[in-house]
């Protein structure tokens, strides 16, 4: 019989926050808000990640659980298009085209416990347990297998916070906060029990606090600043418990089993960029009869954006009112590369970088993505929107992703610059799998 520490026996515990920052971490960590991540610094290593591009989370975890980029996995954002067509369609786990870390592990005969992975709906079998985050619409086909969803209402279980409403009603957002944090606990009371190999929780929560009140996490004198703080204690709590069942079961190999993690940054909204906007004033884009509309594109339009920063270039035999031709996309993604490059708002540049779609996506599905990629400085949130009637504006939103302020804390060796999707490959190596078949 292998004993604990061989091939047969090796588990991996994943605990995932989602929009948290590295120096945020950090900070709290310091400050004795986070004691608990404060110890898991001191039996690991924190460290600085880049998430995928877009840095959004529907790419940025779907990266992290198949160790790919779009152009293999195929999720391009949280919207796309149907094919040969404008018409807006929103993607969800089965189009997902590349085998996960718990496909993996089922490959090899272990059992997986996944809760809250975002978007992983509708759940697709596996061998073992999962419960999708959001964007996940009903419990029932979030959940596998069949009767788990029974379980989980009666443990009052839920998928997320209401984010219409508890983006005006703060009172009822800090309210849904510790009721989703105090059902991903009980989820993992529920189903920690067994021979699982791997086991992964993710918490959402912090992404809704900071898209919905950054200052107030930042800001020591804003009138929410302690209810924040608040949270972060109680999400520590989350993380110490978890860890402390996973050092039971593992003992002294714990710590480089354990793997806590964000999908990408977050900072400050400074100002938010409409880019389909921003293409219409530059006479790359028009609506027919006087529509707003992506399904409504003029036959002249030359470019069109998906959020937050996709441009795709309209072109003949791709689109069914395409107006580029071939031999023309090599040019005119560079003439708007070079203006999205040179964009300024109060003197300060827009664009951090805007890359190619060969730059950031290479596999068989990376025909499907956009031709162009603009990746915003700090403070400057990109966005789709067709309705917009000036280019830089704001709304009640006040926290953006950013980039490269993604963390990782575990005491396995890890190679820098990291990038979310090199998790993959490392943690089947941990378990003793290999890397996996995705690239």
């Amino acid at each position: 019989m292998a004993s604990r520490g061989s091939y047969g026996n090796r588990r991996v515990c994943v605990v995932g926050l989602d929009g948290v920052p590295h120096s945020l971490l950090a900070r709290l960590a310091a400050d004795g808000v986070m004691p608990a991540v404060k110890e898991l610094r001191g039996v690991g290593k924190l460290r600085t990640m880049r998430a995928s591009i877009p840095e959004i989370s529907a790419v940025s975890w779907t990266s992290f659980a198949t160790g790919s980029n779009p152009g293999v996995h195929g999720i391009f954002g949280f919207v796309d298009l149907k094919p040969d067509s404008y018409a807006l369609r929103f993607p969800n786990f089965r189009d997902c085209r590349a085998r996960t870390i718990w496909d993996e592990v089922g490959a090899a005969g272990g059992r997986s416990v996944v809760i809250n992975q975002p978007f992983t709906y509708p759940a697709r079998p596996l061998e073992g347990e999962l419960i999708s985050g959001f964007v996940a619409l009903d419990l029932e086909r979030g959940a596998y297998p069949p009767g788990l969803a029974a379980r989980l209402k009666r443990a009052g279980y839920h998928i997320d916070i209401d984010t219409t409403r508890c983006r005006a009603d703060h009172e009822l957002l800090w309210r849904q906060l510790g009721e989703t944090l105090a059902g991903r606990r009980r989820a993992v009371e529920m189903l920690w029990g067994g021979a699982w190999r791997y086991f992964q929780v993710v918490v959402t929560g912090t992404d809704r606090l900071h898209h919905y009140l950054w200052p107030a996490v930042e800001d020591r004198d804003h009138a929410h600043h302690e209810a924040a703080l608040d949270y972060y204690r109680a999400v520590d709590r989350f993380v110490g418990e978890v860890w402390e069942r996973f050092r039971d079961l593992e003992g002294e190999v714990a710590a480089e089993r354990f793997f806590l993690l964000s999908d990408h940054g977050f900072c400050r909204i400074e100002r938010e960029v409409y880019l389909n906007r921003w293409l219409q004033e530059e006479g790359y884009l028009r609506y027919r009869g006087g529509a707003s509309s992506i399904e409504e594109l003029d036959g002249d339009s030359r470019a069109f954006c998906l959020d937050p920063g996709r441009i795709y270039l309209n072109l003949r035999g791709r689109f069914p009112r395409g107006s580029v031709e071939p031999a023309e996309a090599p040019g005119l993604a560079g003439e708007i590369g070079q203006k999205l490059r040179a964009l300024e708002h109060g003197r300060q540049r827009v664009m951090r970088k805007v890359f190619t779609r060969d730059e950031v996506y290479a596999g068989p599905e990376a025909a499907r993505g956009p031709d162009l990629v603009a990746l915003a400085n700090r403070g400057f949130d990109l966005k789709g929107s067709t309705t917009a009637e000036v280019v830089f504006g704001s709304s009640d939103l006040t926290g953006m992703h950013t980039w490269d302020d993604a963390f990782v804390l575990s005491a396995t060796e890890l190679q820098e610059p990291l990038f979310i999707w090199d998790l993959y490959g490392v943690i089947l190596g941990v378990l003793g799998m290999g890397e996996g078949k995705n690239r």
